[in-house]
């Protein structure tokens, strides 16, 4: 599962990484949790580059009814994300690349608490998490563009953590990823083989009201026994 993640780098270092020509105001955002609108990453019409836009994080089917049901889409599995109703015509023909520069994942402890790490990429720098996304009209003519986030089965150097993890794409598979076939893109939804680094952060993340840059500092004594409740929403 990827429940949080961060988004810090300046615009000029993700225009230099995704190549979209777009000057997007971004603040840096250390706590971005479903619901709310992320940085996205896309092949629009027939423009030569990649585009920048805001998806809400949680897809909606074109065929939901209700636009609550994003909730429960905020990850699809790669498994099965090819043949599952809710996301086999986004993986077809609509996926996306998310910016982002760490993810947060929760490590069970046998009494019961629940200690959150921050996993990054060495040297923090940013990268793109594999999307999906979908646009969805409602009956009373709204309209909203949404998206997922793909995951598989976690690295061997965060298993312990957390047993699943986002994918993360390297710069060389942004194309295939965007553009390619259903197949070509199904050969890229795999464990990330880089360096990772990660390291236990404070309870406080647990909060979506808490978004600041010590949610990104090493927790110095990690509560063992202080039982984190997952705030999603």
């Amino acid at each position: 599962m990827c429940g949080r993640f961060s988004l810090t780098t300046p615009t000029e270092g993700l225009r230099a990484l995704f190549g979209f020509d777009e000057l997007p105001n971004l603040p840096p955002c250390y706590n971005i949790a479903p619901t709310q609108d992320v940085a996205a990453v896309r092949l629009a019409g027939t423009a030569p580059r990649p585009t920048f836009t805001l998806f809400r994080w949680g897809l909606i089917p074109a065929w939901a009814k209700d636009p609550s049901i994003s909730s429960r889409m905020i990850n699809a599995r790669a498994e099965t994300v090819a043949e599952k109703p809710a996301f086999r015509n986004a993986f077809r023909r609509r996926r996306c690349l998310i910016p982002a520069d760490g993810f947060y994942e929760w490590e069970k402890r046998a009494d019961g608490g629940k200690q959150p790490w921050r996993i990054t990429l060495e040297g923090g720098v940013p990268f793109a998490f594999a999307g999906l996304w979908e646009h969805w009209s409602g009956a009373d003519g709204s309209e909203v563009e949404s998206c997922t986030i793909v995951t598989t089965e976690a690295a061997a150097g965060i298993a312990g953590i957390h047993e699943r993890m986002p994918v993360i794409l390297d710069p060389a598979e942004f194309a295939a990823w965007l553009g390619g076939t259903p197949e070509e893109a199904q050969s890229l939804l795999h464990p990330y083989s880089g360096a990772l680094a990660a390291y236990p952060v404070s309870a406080r993340v647990n909060s979506v009201r808490n978004d600041d840059a010590s949610l990104l500092e090493q927790a110095t004594e990690p509560k063992k026994a202080e039982k984190a409740q997952l705030d999603l929403l």
